[in-house]
Formats: structure tokens, sequence, C-alpha cells
């Protein structure tokens, strides 16, 4: 599976000249269009004209996209109640990522929690994570005594910000864990060089990145520990569920025994084997039907993963082309990143001349599904500020790359089947609004 190049715009991948004065997308180059606009001549829907989107949009954005052979794998569990499906998806995984040890769990979450259990880390210790993230990489760390130190994101690639984290390095630091955000990866041979350096443990958060690779490496292998999600809108989906990886017998053992009353597949010599029929407290099984529709959903991964690059690739390329429109990538050439969700652009104010709120809300008016998206930000949650959660309480950071992604993206829909006519109207609304970018400033 190969990855096109993303775009025609030169940029550096370093937080420090993403966050210039000038603002965070200056330092950046686009190609302006040549060609006469589309839409110069059309009336802004916003000011009542025509709209430029008329297709309907609801079956190009359907997720999950499940058909006969799910059915009939659902059906056959409901004739034949079992557990089988759960051991299946496991050595299913585990061929499928290349690692030694897997474990199925409830969802993604709780494959979280089982991992900061497995770390077996004094209570105090600290774990270096972005703000810019789904709660459940951060919060169950409390319950282990863990302590998170927020660190930014680079706010083109929304992925750990390796030099704000050097700033942020403490005594009690003591792993670091990534997110590859809506599938692109993190810089991990960089995080893993740095780690190595300090004596961190790495971990990885791949529940946006079921089949991206870094240097032809899967993510998720790239660290001692690593989680999936299967909720159902990730790029594997199973409604609901989730899978934890190990790369040591003795994390294996612990995961498995925290949430696994019978220690399901832990040989008599693993050390946590002897805990059968109570395990340590807590049942993280993955429900058999999900395990079901995922390994269903495995089956076709890669394919999947590589039509969505390319439907995305149809839209971005033209869309790029526009003056101060950007999108979520990386310069890296060796990287193989997947879509999920939302494909993230970005706007650069200053260069366009209109404001990104004023932008979103002549393309909805145009028919685009547009977003002002305005991801929480872990770290400004109360639950975080509170003492009585934590060890000792976490340092509220200022994290400008977070704020920045936040004030200039605009999501648009991630586009689930090949729909060239919907994609060429989403492109004339573009330049439409772009046409027009005096008469709304």
């Amino acid at each position: 599976m190969k990855n096109k190049k993303f775009g025609s715009s030169i940029f550096s991948s370093t937080r420090r000249e993403f966050l210039k004065s000038a603002g965070a997308f200056t330092t950046f180059t686009a190609t302006t269009i040549t060609k006469s606009s589309w839409g110069a001549n059309e009336k802004l829907a916003l000011l009542g004209g025509k709209p430029a989107v008329t297709l309907p949009q609801d079956d190009a954005i359907r997720w999950p996209r499940y058909g006969k052979k799910e059915e009939e794998a659902v059906v056959e569990l409901v004739r034949n109640p079992s557990y089988d499906p759960i051991q299946k998806l496991e050595e299913k995984w585990k061929e499928y990522m290349g690692v030694p040890y897997v474990k199925a769990h409830f969802n993604g979450t709780s494959a979280l929690l089982s991992m900061f259990f497995a770390l077996n880390l004094p209570p105090g210790s600290e774990i270096m994570v972005p703000s810019y993230t789904f709660f459940a990489t951060i919060l169950p760390m409390r319950l282990f005594g863990l302590v998170p130190v927020f660190v930014d994101i680079n706010p083109r690639t929304l992925n750990f910000d390796l030099d704000d984290a050097k700033k942020r390095l403490t005594p009690r630091t003591k792993a670091v864990l990534p997110v590859h955000w809506l599938g692109l990866p993190a810089d991990m041979d960089d995080i893993n060089s740095w780690a190595e350096e300090k004596g961190l443990i790495v971990l990885e958060d791949c529940a946006h990145a079921h089949g991206a690779r870094l240097k032809g490496k899967l993510m998720g292998t790239w660290s001692r520990m690593s989680i999936f999600s299967y909720q159902m809108s990730k790029p594997l989906p199973a409604i609901e569920g989730g899978m934890g990886m190990y790369q040591n017998a003795e994390d294996w053992g612990r995961a498995v025994a925290f949430g696994d009353y019978k220690v399901t597949g832990l040989p008599k010599e693993n050390p946590y084997s002897k805990y059968f029929g109570s395990g340590l407290g807590v049942k993280l099984r993955m429900h058999p039907m999900a395990s079901a529709l995922a390994i269903c959903q495995l089956e076709g991964l890669e394919e999947r993963n590589s039509a969505g690059v390319k439907q995305v690739r149809k839209l971005n390329d033209q869309l790029l082309q526009l003056e101060g429109l950007y999108e979520q990538t990386s310069n890296r050439k060796d990287i193989q990143r997947i879509h999920y969700q939302w494909n993230m652009l970005f706007v650069d104010e200053k260069k366009v001349g209109v404001s990104r709120n004023r932008l979103v809300e002549a393309l909805k008016a145009e028919g685009v599904k547009a977003d002002a998206l305005h991801y929480t930000l872990q770290h400004e949650l109360p639950v975080y500020a509170e003492e009585e959660w934590w060890h000792h309480k976490p340092v509220i950071p200022d994290l400008p790359g977070s704020r920045q992604a936040n004030e200039t993206c605009i999501a648009l829909p991630y586009f689930t089947t090949d729909v060239p006519e919907l994609v060429e109207q989403y492109v004339k609304a573009f330049e439409k609004v772009w046409a027009h970018r005096k008469e709304l400033a």
C-alpha cells in the first residue's frame, strides 16, 4: 500500500517554526489557483445564491459499512453462542501485527486501563501525553496513582511534539504516550531515541491508526505496549471493542490478570497464571459479537485504508491549490498514513483575508459539511485541576500548538466510498467561497 505525496506545500515539522509571531502557517507556501476560479460570477449561497453542493451526502459518510459477511457472522453467533471469536480475533490480530502477545478488551478505554496497570509503576510516576486527545488516553492513569505531563502537539500534524516534551521532562517522568492522530503516524523513531536516552518507557495510543506505518513498520509495534480501539467510528469498527499489545510476557500477564478472571491464554509458567478463577478484580472481556465483527473487518482493512487515502487525495489535491489552505500532514516521506472520521484542513486567516469561522459559515451555506472543530483539550477540564483525584496535581500548561489547531482547523467529513461527483461539488463550493473572499471579509 503506497501513499501518494501530500499536496504541494513546503513546510517544516518543527513546532518552533509553526508558532512564529506571524501565525502558525505563515511559513508555508501554497500554490495559488491560476485558472479562472469557478464561482466568481456565482452569488454565494450565504447571500442568497444557489448552493454548490446539491448531491445527497449521507451514504458518502456512512460508517461502519457492514455487509453480508458481517451479517452472517453475527447470525452464526446468535445460532451457536460461543466465546470462540475472542480468541480467534486475538490470534488473527497477533499474526497481522507480528507481535508476541495481545489481549482483547471490552473497548479502547479498558485496554488503556489495563496497560496502565501493567506498567506497574510506583504512585506519583508521570507519563508524558498530549492534551489534544480523548479522555481515555489520560484519565485512567489516576486509578493507579499515575500523573499526566501534558505535552503540546505540532499544530500541523496534530501529533506529539517532541521538542515541547523535552522542556517538560521532570525527575518523576517514567513514560511517554504519543497518539497517532487521525491515522497520521507520530515520529516514533525520534521519540524512541530520546526515550532511550532518558530511560523512559514508550507506549502508543493507536486508536486511530489501524494499519498505519512508519518506515514500513506498523504503528503499535514501536513501543513496549500499545492499544487499539474498535469502536464503531474507528478504521476497524466492531461497534465496541479494544486490543492491547505487549512485547513481553510479564506486561501481558498483568494485563490479562487485571481484566480476565480466567486469565485466558496464560501458560502455567507465567507468574500471573496463579490468579485463575479470580483474576485481579476486574472483568474487561470483549464481547464475542464485537469480536466476530472485528474479524470480518480485519480481512479488508488494508484495501479500505488504501481506498480511503486515494479518496482523500482526490479532494485535497484540488483544495490545496487554494491560497492559505493546508491539511493535516507530515513532511516525512517514509509514512503510510490512513484516514479516519475527519479530513482535517487548516486555514491561514492572514493569507485568506477572512476568518476561519466566516469561511465555515459560507461553506456550510454552500452545502459543505464543514465544521470549525474545537477539540476538547484535556488540560482545560476541571478534573485535572482538582487535587483529590491525583497523587500530585498535574501541571496545567500553556499549549499554544493545541490552541492553534483549534483556532485554525476546518474539519470536513471523511468520505467512506468513492463519490467523484460529490468531490467535484465540494471543490466548486470551496472555489466559490475563495472567489468571494473580499465580499465575505
